[in-house]
């Protein structure tokens, strides 16, 4: 193996947490910078994990920065993509992409323009629990697939997170803050959608924050909080996807997809290493299945050990921007789908991104 990929991270809100646990477990990662608007929190997170405190301008600028961990609000993920590859930095983001196709789209062309690397979360498929349910769906262990079914729910993040407001504007809501995690575990099973229709509304429902020092501050609701969608995948499985702000209780299975021979009980894509469970036609009762693929004991960030081994190889990385691309055009057609009333058609360019074997590591294979 070459040497470590430097990383400086911008953004060191609540989810940086998790990445920087990570980070000390994947040898080809070194973190050198953070930045973050708030300059008094940037310097706690490097005093934490042994990095230097910057300004985003002057960690962009940065020549031991190899690639920015982007972890900044959705508003932010183009704009500061943007200038981190125009600094000559990879970069990895947290989902979405972009809000919009059109803004994620020069995202891509620049990158490419650049020889670098664009990657994004989530990287949770990457675990072995979705690999192991792709590996299962590969070896025809429930037959042919014909149709999944998605039902995320939740009564809203501001009975837990301090500081939701943003989970209620453009580029969040339950689609674009879950969906990529189901999204992006449809496209790794069954490749990439062409055509899309859905239904999309909220509730006239008051938000308030329940915890924390904003508790009791009403929340304004700018996006859709309760979403369904139909997935036509270009290889002929129909998928269905519920996600919804609106929901105190249900007994919905949460991710399924039934086949000719049987029936694939799939773990939270949100999760990395959760167990699979298959009934089939001669046993309809529920077992567990032994891991079958997958990067095991993964967390965020693997996704970007996975890019830094890429580039090592010049293979094509998994957590890619093209498919987090394919899945905000997916999310953007169900909007308009909904708003239109009609069925919306794409033609991405996009293959299944290669399964990850078991007993694999991102920084070796």
């Amino acid at each position: 193996m070459g040497g470590a990929l430097n990383v400086g991270v911008v953004g060191v809100g609540n989810i940086s947490r998790q990445y920087f646990a990570e980070l000390p477990k994947l040898p080809n990662l070194r973190l050198v910078a953070v930045a973050d608007l708030d300059e008094d929190r940037a310097r706690t997170a490097a005093d934490e994990h042994g990095a230097e405190a910057l300004t985003v301008d002057a960690l962009l600028a940065h020549p031991d920065v190899h690639a920015v961990l982007n972890l900044t609000l959705p508003q932010a993920h183009a704009e500061v993509a943007l200038r981190a590859l125009d600094a000559g930095k990879h970069v990895y983001g947290e989902k979405p992409l972009a809000l919009t196709t059109a803004e994620a789209r020069p995202v891509l062309e620049r990158a490419e323009r650049r020889g670098l690397r664009v990657g994004s979360a989530p990287d949770t498929v990457l675990g072995t629990g979705i690999q192991t349910a792709r590996a299962l769906l590969d070896a025809g262990r429930i037959g042919v697939p014909i149709g999944a079914a998605v039902a995320w729910s939740a009564p809203g993040h501001e009975l837990w997170h301090p500081a939701p407001a943003f989970y209620y504007q453009p580029g969040a809501g339950p689609l674009f803050d879950m969906g990529p995690y189901y999204l992006t575990a449809l496209v790794t099973f069954f490749g990439p959608v062409v055509r899309v229709s859905g239904a999309a509304g909220r509730s006239a429902r008051e938000r308030t924050v329940a915890t924390g020092p904003l508790a009791g501050t009403s929340i304004p609701v700018d996006v859709d909080t309760h979403v369904t969608a139909i997935l036509e995948h270009a290889s002929g499985v129909i998928s269905t996807v519920t996600v919804s702000f609106e929901v105190w209780a249900t007994r919905v299975p949460l991710f399924e997809v039934y086949g000719t021979e049987g029936t694939l009980s799939v773990p939270d894509p949100n999760q990395f290493s959760a167990t699979v469970s298959v009934a089939s036609a001669g046993d309809p009762e529920f077992h567990d299945a032994p891991a079958a693929g997958g990067y095991a004991d993964a967390g965020r960030g693997f996704g970007l050990s996975d890019l830094a081994r890429a580039i090592e190889t010049g293979r094509p990385h998994r957590a890619s921007g093209e498919l987090a691309f394919h899945v905000l055009e997916i999310m953007e057609a169900v909007l308009d789908a909904s708003a239109r009333h009609e069925v919306v058609t794409l033609s991405p360019a996009l293959d299944r991104p290669q399964p990850v074997p078991l007993g694999a590591r991102p920084e070796s294979w």
